[in-house]
């Protein structure tokens, strides 16, 4: 097969040849715990997202950049692995981006992934102004936090409009906050 082969989601003009479509494309892989939110939310325990422009080892360092940049202990990878899903979609139909990612994940350094989260922290903090780490700061953000899983995770039950508002569902509920005393609240005011 001698003809070059399109990827899914290439960009239009751009044709990849067999080896290079192979090299190119990779998938992430996990499982969840089996008490996280997120095992009651997702259909099976183990998950996978299908990369079309970066490689596993690629998406694996961007993993732990974006845990890096928005750490949480207990939120799982799966959550981690949709923000990367966003950013490949995007590389894939935008070469620029797709070039600025493949420099970026080189200048973090082959063990990035594997490193401690201080070297991580160093990593992050070499490149903090560079274009590729600015965007990745921003998708992470924007991704990662408007997921259903970072919401299950969180305790954000969504928006209330659709609800009735929030007057009547829990606006007073505060269970994650302790409950103070009525002697240490504050001064009391007097009486008249």
């Amino acid at each position: 097969m001698s003809e070059p082969l399109a990827s899914r989601g290439s960009v239009p003009g751009r044709s990849l040849g067999r080896r290079e479509f192979l090299q190119t494309t990779g998938i992430l892989t996990g499982v969840l715990a089996a008490g996280s939110p997120f095992a009651l939310l997702a259909p099976s325990r183990a998950w996978a997202v299908d990369l079309t422009s970066l490689t596993s080892s690629e998406g694996e360092t961007l993993i732990a950049a974006t845990r890096t940049i928005a750490p949480h202990d207990k939120l799982e990878d799966a959550a981690y692995a949709i923000v990367i899903r966003a950013i490949d979609a995007a590389a894939a139909k935008d070469e620029a981006l797709h070039k600025q990612l493949k420099e970026g994940v080189a200048s973090l350094g082959a063990g990035f992934a594997k490193a401690s989260e201080d070297a991580r922290v160093a990593a992050l903090k070499r490149v903090e102004s560079s274009a590729f780490f600015q965007n990745l700061r921003v998708q992470t953000l924007l991704v990662l936090y408007s997921t259903p899983m970072a919401y299950a995770h969180f305790g954000y039950e969504g928006e209330a409009f659709s609800k009735g508002g929030y007057v009547f569902r829990g606006f007073n509920d505060l269970r994650w906050l302790p409950e103070v005393p009525l002697a240490d609240s504050g001064p009391v005011p007097a009486e008249s």
